[in-house]
C-alpha cells in the first residue's frame, strides 16, 4: 500500500495482483512459514467509511464459510494505517486464465469444474448467502484439477435487495431487474460458465448493456451449440424464470451427477479431473508457487445501481445508458484516472459487499489457522505469535457471531462419484392444456426409493388427435424422487405445422406404464388455420 502498511506477522513476499480497489500479496505467517494471500484494501477506498464497513462484511462472510470448495479464511486486521483479510494462499489459476489458453475444455473437464464451484456456491447457499458474481475470473483451478470459488465481494443475503450489481455475461435474467437476491441467479451465472468452457463463448454477445439485458431476458437459450448430451444442464440452468431453474446449486449438483453418470459413466469425474488438471499444467509459470510476475489487477468490472431500478420493457434505452455510465463510473474510479484492460482482472478480484458485518473494536490480532489444501496437504498450524509491532490491529469484537480462531479441520476434496440410488417409477402420468401457439404438460408420478429421475418430454404437432406425427422438439427435467408429484412443462409449438398438440413423456428409470401421452387441439385451429 502507498503508507507501507502491513500485517503485522507477516513478512511479504511478492504482489499477485492489485487495483483501484486494493491489492493482494503472498506472504508467509512468520511464526510458521505458513504461506498465505493477503488482500489490502487501498487507501483510497479506507477514506469512505462505506468501503471499509463492505470490506469488513466480505471478512465475516467469508469466516463464515468453512468448505475446501471455497477460499479459507484465516483472520481480519484492522488498524489506523490499514485493513487486510488474510486467506488461503490458492496455488491455482483462474478459469478465465484457462480458457484464454485453451479455448473451451471437452464436457467431462467442464462437468468437473461445474461440480466444484457449484458445492462452493452450495456452501453459500446453506449460510443464506448468494454469490451474485460467479463468473471464470471467480473460480481457481489448482494444479490436480480441483477448484474454488473466490470473490464474495458483492454477495447479498438471500431474498434481500441489494439492486443491480454483477457481471453483465452472466447475469440472470432477474438480477437484471433488481428482483431479491436468490440461488437460481447463482445456478444461472454457473450455467453460463459451463456454456463458455464448452464452446469457447459467453452464451449471449451483445455489444451493449442494452443489448445484453433483453438476450438475456428473452433470446432462446443457445442450448445447440453445446454437446448434445449435457443440453439438458444448459436448458434448465439458463431457464428465463427463476422458478424452471434447479433451486439452489445443491439441487443442481444431483442434476449434475446423474446426466454425468449416465451419459460418460461412473469414471467421468476421474477423467475430466485429469483433463483439466492436463490444462492447467500448460500454466506453471502463472502459479503463486512459481515466483512470476504479478498479473492482473483487484478491480472487478462490476455494475451497481439504486436497488429501486427495475425497467419496464419499453426502457431499455435509458437502461443501457445508466448501465453503461455506471460503468464508466466503476471502471474509471478503480483506474483513478487510467483505463483498465478488462482481460486483466485478478483471480482475486474483490468489489463492494452487500452482506452488513461487524463493528471491529480494539484489540489484539489473531494468527491464522490454516486448514488443509485442496489437495488434501495440510499446512502447519501456528504457535503464538510474539508481540504484534504497533500500530496494534483490531480484530473481530469480543462475544460477537464471529469465526472460531481455532484450527478447523476441513475435509479434502473428494472426486469420487456419488452412486445414484435405486429407485422406482411406479406411475406415470400426463395431460395438455392447450393454447393458440403453446401447450402446458402437467405430469404426474409416483415413485418409491431416494434418487434423480429423468423426465423425457417430446412434443408432437399433428393434422388429427392423437397423430404424433411431426416431431416438434424435446425437454428433459430431472427431479428428485419423493419431490412434488406433479411438474409442469411448457412448449411452444411450430406455427403452421398441424392444428393438433401432442406431448409424450418417459422416465429414467423406466415407469411401470413405461409411458404416457396426451393430444388435444390447438386454440389456433379454429381461426387461423383450417384442419390437415
Amino acid at each position: 500500500m502507498s503508507n507501507g502498511w502491513a500485517v503485522p506477522g507477516y513478512t511479504e513476499v511478492r504482489e499477485l495482483g492489485s487495483g483501484g480497489s486494493g491489492r493482494v500479496v503472498l506472504a508467509v505467517h512468520e511464526a510458521t512459514g505458513t504461506a498465505v494471500a493477503v488482500k489490502y484494501l487501498s487507501d483510497r477506498m479506507r477514506e469512505d467509511p462505506a468501503f471499509v464497513r463492505e470490506f469488513r462484511a466480505e471478512a465475516r462472510l467469508l469466516g463464515g464459510l468453512v468448505s475446501p470448495y471455497v477460499t479459507g479464511f484465516y483472520e481480519y486486521v484492522e488498524a489506523p494505517d490499514g485493513a487486510a483479510i488474510v486467506m488461503e494462499l490458492v496455488d491455482g489459476v483462474s478459469l478465465r486464465t484457462v480458457l484464454r489458453e485453451s479455448g473451451r475444455t471437452e464436457p467431462e473437464a467442464a462437468l468437473v469444474v461445474l461440480k466444484g464451484s457449484l458445492l462452493g456456491l452450495a456452501a453459500a447457499h446453506r449460510a443464506g448467502v448468494v454469490h451474485r458474481d460467479y463468473k471464470p475470473e471467480n473460480v481457481l483451478v489448482a494444479a490436480d484439477g480441483s477448484s474454488k470459488l473466490v470473490d464474495f465481494g458483492i454477495a447479498a443475503g438471500r431474498g434481500s435487495t441489494p439492486g443491480v450489481a454483477g457481471t453483465p455475461a452472466y447475469m440472470a435474467p432477474e438480477q437484471w431487474q433488481g428482483q431479491p437476491a436468490s440461488p437460481t441467479a447463482d445456478v444461472y451465472a454457473a450455467t453460463a460458465t459451463f456454456f463458455e468452457c464448452l464452446t469457447g463463448r459467453k452464451p449471449y454477445d451483445g455489444g451493449n448493456f442494452a443489448e445484453l439485458a433483453v438476450q438475456h431476458i428473452e433470446a432462446p437459450v443457445p442450448e445447440t451449440e453445446a454437446p448434445e448430451a449435457v443440453r439438458p444442464l444448459i436448458r434448465r440452468g439458463l431457464a428465463k424464470r427463476p422458478e424452471q431453474r434447479p433451486e439452489n446449486a445443491k439441487a443442481f449438483v444431483a442434476e449434475l451427477e446423474a446426466l454425468a453418470v449416465a451419459a460418460y459413466g461412473p469414471r467421468w469425474e476421474e477423467r475430466g479431473q485429469r483433463k483439466l488438471a492436463a490444462l492447467a499444467a500448460l500454466l506453471p509459470l502463472l502459479f503463486p508457487s512459481a515466483g512470476g510476475a504479478a498479473a492482473g489487477t483487484t478491480a472487478v468490472a462490476t455494475t451497481s445501481i439504486g436497488s429501486g431500478w427495475a425497467p419496464g420493457r419499453g426502457g431499455w434505452l435509458a437502461t443501457g445508458l445508466a448501465l453503461v455510465l455506471g460503468a464508466v463510473v466503476v471502471l474509471t474510479t478503480d483506474a483513478a484516472g487510467t483505463p483498465q484492460d478488462p482481460s486483466a482482472l485478478s483471480d482475486f478480484a474483490t468489489t463492494s459487499p452487500a452482506v452488513p458485518g461487524p463493528t471491529p473494536t480494539a484489540g489484539p490480532s489473531h494468527p491464522p489457522s490454516p486448514r488443509p489444501s485442496a489437495t488434501g496437504s495440510p499446512t502447519p498450524t501456528p504457535s503464538a505469535p510474539t508481540a504484534s509491532p504497533t500500530p496494534t490491529p483490531t480484530s473481530w469484537p469480543s462475544g460477537s457471531t464471529s469465526p472460531s480462531w481455532s484450527p478447523t479441520p476441513t475435509p479434502t476434496v473428494s472426486w469420487s462419484p456419488t452412486p445414484t440410488p435405486t429407485l422406482r417409477v411406479t406411475k406415470l402420468g400426463v395431460s395438455l392444456k392447450p393454447g393458440a401457439y403453446r401447450g402446458d404438460a402437467a405430469i404426474s408420478l409416483a415413485t418409491q426409493g431416494r434418487g434423480p429421475v429423468t423426465i423425457v418430454v417430446q412434443w408432437f404437432l399433428g393434422g388429427t388427435q392423437g397423430a404424433y406425427s411431426v416431431p416438434d422438439g424435446t425437454d428433459t427435467i430431472v427431479v428428485e424422487a419423493g419431490a412434488p408429484a406433479t411438474v409442469v412443462q411448457s412448449h411452444t409449438f411450430t406455427r403452421g405445422r398441424g392444428c393438433y398438440g401432442g406431448v409424450r413423456v418417459t422416465t429414467k428409470p423406466a415407469a411401470a406404464n413405461a409411458s404416457a401421452s396426451d393430444s388435444q387441439p390447438l386454440v389456433r385451429c379454429t381461426d387461423l388455420e383450417p384442419p390437415r
